[in-house]
């Protein structure tokens, strides 16, 4: 796998800005960023003289030194305006993580730890600029496209890690948990893109994205579970070995559907992946079922590959002198008020702090127990799919529909091939009844001639057709083996073929389907509603620490710090803090709702045990059926090229045959004519 060609990545384009009249020189730098390493560090500079700025001269919104500031919005390409200098710096931040992640996309990955870097560098940008700035600026700026970018970010850091695990020959654990976290970071970017709300904000390129990513779930699951595959051969569970590589090879399949559209760099990894995984299953499979005849388990019953998350979001910031340079508005004004609001800053980050260290802790509690239920609303039941004929199948049977003398060829080559095969068992049958009476007839001579002195030897070519019989007798042998096991497949597929070939009602009722009581139906009913409940609480607890984070970043005091006294600065910072009460009692609530929504969701999972049970033996069999279909399908060809190499060998010898029954004729009389020759003597 460390050949296999890279996949393209992701990235953003930077916005473009309008005119500022203050920091002329250093605007103009950023705004004309050069795409490299240097424009990173322009971009910073920038950014960090921006807040030593904002830090001594009211230019936030409604203050009196605020000027416009103007920059396009990514996706829809609008000028956006806000009198305010944070927007300045928001914009800013964006256009560095920006950069990181075209600078990270567009390098050749000679060196994986120059990606990899960018992409952390681009992942902390979008997080510093979700943390600390309003997600009201502009839609590109917002908690969820930010949020998206972050997962996107790390996804592709982890990716880079990974390709260069698989170059160093890590161990297989080590690279299967690394790539099950590119797994992890891409479903959470997933999840955002298939968001409506998400959606609407993207525009036109999100359905670009989604493929891409869906594409490399399954992709990077597929290479997870190849290398948990690696790692039974080291342990010598062949079993498990099979079952890993079956799981990788349809996971890979899977990607290669959602591939359709993708670029050619995507199509030769897919290609070389399928290579490598299904090089490995046949080998796999082929010695446990001759060799090692291990019980293959059911994957769900082997150990889960659980994420390594070996980067993250490299922090961003803004002050840091060997970043910025000097502070060129060192010398403005006195930092009393803003060492103030910078302590009430900590306070509200404090907060923050508590109150995301209980929400984490029960998310954390909640994702654990979520996936040990393994419970997916949208496929709870799946019962949608049994109303209809699955693509893969479909396929099969418009195919036949256009050859309607499929199963007529197929059986008209055997019956060719069988009497082909009929001849050459004749002849060569006569040809032995011949050289058997031929032998009979010799042992009675010698009967009769008894001590008399030997004669002449009889004509030599009875030897040589004994010798070419013989030699015809092992060859008809060993193709009848292969000719049984030929009708034999032919009659194994011939039934499935006519019913490919039947009306598409009549193969949809061939599919098996689940058969539910209205108990069941109202088992199901009630597990939907309370994963439902489940989701409204994941909601709400998101959309109350977006508005705490979002109440926390327009908290602004410095006003009120001026004109208050140093003495009287913890009461100020207690009374500003009881604003925030209120929504910190609704989040206490919705966590505090977690544990009766989760018991309640235990003991509808009891009464769906069975269900799931009867759904799962159900939809294995209509998988089972799907595949044996399809399979028989795709052997058509190989049958029919079998019966006609049978058809051509068996004309062959039979020409042979045929000849040689000429021969033996000959040879008989001859040896007859001889007998009678001694007889008369």
């Amino acid at each position: 796998m460390e050949a296999v060609p890279r996949m393209p990545m992701i990235w953003l384009d930077l916005k473009e800005a309008g005119d500022l009249s203050l920091l002329l020189s250093c605007s103009q730098s950023a705004v004309s960023v050069p795409r490299d390493f240097e424009g990173c560090s322009t971009l910073r500079k920038y950014l960090g003289q921006l807040h030593f700025l904002q830090s001594r001269i009211p230019m936030g919104n409604g203050q009196d030194a605020a000027v416009p500031v103007t920059w396009t919005e990514i996706f829809s390409g609008k000028a956006v305006t806000h009198e305010d200098i944070k927007y300045e710096q928001a914009c800013v931040l964006y256009n560095l993580g920006a950069l990181h992640s075209m600078l990270g996309a567009m390098d050749k990955r000679v060196s994986e730890e120059v990606s990899c870097t960018h992409f952390q560098c681009a992942a902390g940008a979008f997080t510093y600029l979700r943390d600390h700035f309003p997600h009201s600026y502009s839609v590109d700026m917002s908690h969820q496209i930010l949020s998206l970018n972050i997962n996107l970010m790390l996804g592709q850091a982890q990716e880079c890690l990974l390709e260069k695990s698989m170059l160093d020959n890590r161990k297989s654990f080590l690279v299967a948990r690394i790539s099950a976290q590119v797994v992890d970071y891409y479903k959470e970017a997933c999840r955002a893109l298939e968001n409506s709300e998400t959606a609407s904000l993207l525009g036109k390129i999100q359905k670009d994205w989604k493929k891409l990513v869906q594409m490399k779930i399954y992709y990077f699951a597929a290479v997870a579970h190849l290398h948990m595959g690696k790692q039974a051969e080291e342990q010598q569970k062949f079993g498990e070995r099979v079952m890993y590589f079956q799981s990788a090879l349809d996971k890979l399949n899977e990607a290669i559907k959602l591939a359709k559209g993708q670029p050619e760099t995507v199509q030769e990894a897919l290609r070389f992946t399928m290579d490598v995984i299904g090089g490995k299953y046949n080998s796999a499979k082929k010695d446990n079922d001759f060799i090692y005849h291990e019980a293959v388990p059911a994957l769900d019953t082997l150990q889960s590959v659980k994420g390594a998350p070996l980067v993250k979001a490299l922090p961003v910031n803004p002050t840091d002198p060997a970043v910025t340079g000097p502070d060129i508005f060192a010398k403005l004004v006195p930092m009393a008020a803003h060492e103030a609001s910078s302590l009430y800053s900590e306070e509200k980050a404090k907060l923050l702090r508590d109150v995301m260290a209980k929400i984490e802790a029960k998310n954390e509690v909640l994702d654990q127990f979520m996936d040990s239920m393994q419970l997916d609303p949208e496929t709870v039941d799946n019962l949608d799919m049994y109303n209809h004929i699955p693509p893969v199948l479909m396929e099969k049977c418009a195919a036949l529909s256009v050859r309607p003398d499929t199963v007529r060829n197929l059986v008209q080559s055997m019956q060719v091939l069988s009497g082909v095969f009929t001849d050459v068992e004749a002849s060569l049958k006569e040809i032995r009844d011949l050289l058997e009476e031929d032998e009979a007839q010799e042992r009675k001579l010698q009967e009769l001639l008894g001590k008399v002195p030997p004669a002449p030897a009889s004509p030599p070519g009875l030897a040589e057709v004994s010798k070419e019989c013989s030699k015809y007798l092992e060859l008809h042998e060993k193709a009848s083996f292969t000719n049984t096991e030929l009708h034999r497949a032919m009659n194994l597929h011939l039934g499935n073929l006519r019913l490919l070939g039947s009306p598409l009602e009549q193969v949809r009722a061939a599919l098996p389907t689940p058969s539910l009581s209205e108990d069941d139906k109202q088992v199901l009913q009630n597990l939907k509603r309370i994963l439902a409940k489940v989701q409204e609480m994941r909601d709400q607890r998101m959309s109350l620490e977006q508005q705490l984070r979002e109440m926390i970043q327009k908290d602004d005091i410095t006003t009120s710090l001026v004109t208050t006294d140093r003495s009287e600065m913890k009461k100020l910072f207690e009374e500003q803090l009881k604003k925030y009460d209120q929504l910190k009692v609704y989040l206490e609530q919705n966590l505090a709702a977690q544990e009766n929504v989760l018991k309640a969701l235990t003991d509808a999972n009891v009464k769906y045990a069975a269900v799931r049970k009867a759904l799962a033996e159900v939809e294995h069999k209509w998988n089972t059926t799907v595949q044996t279909l399809v399979a028989s399908y795709e052997a058509y060809e190989d049958l029919m090229k079998k019966s006609q190499e049978g058809k051509d060998f068996y004309t062959d010898l039979e020409g042979k045959a045929a000849k040689l029954l000429e021969r033996a004729r000959a040879a008989c009389q001859a040896s007859e004519t001889h007998r009678q020759q001694l007889l008369e003597r």
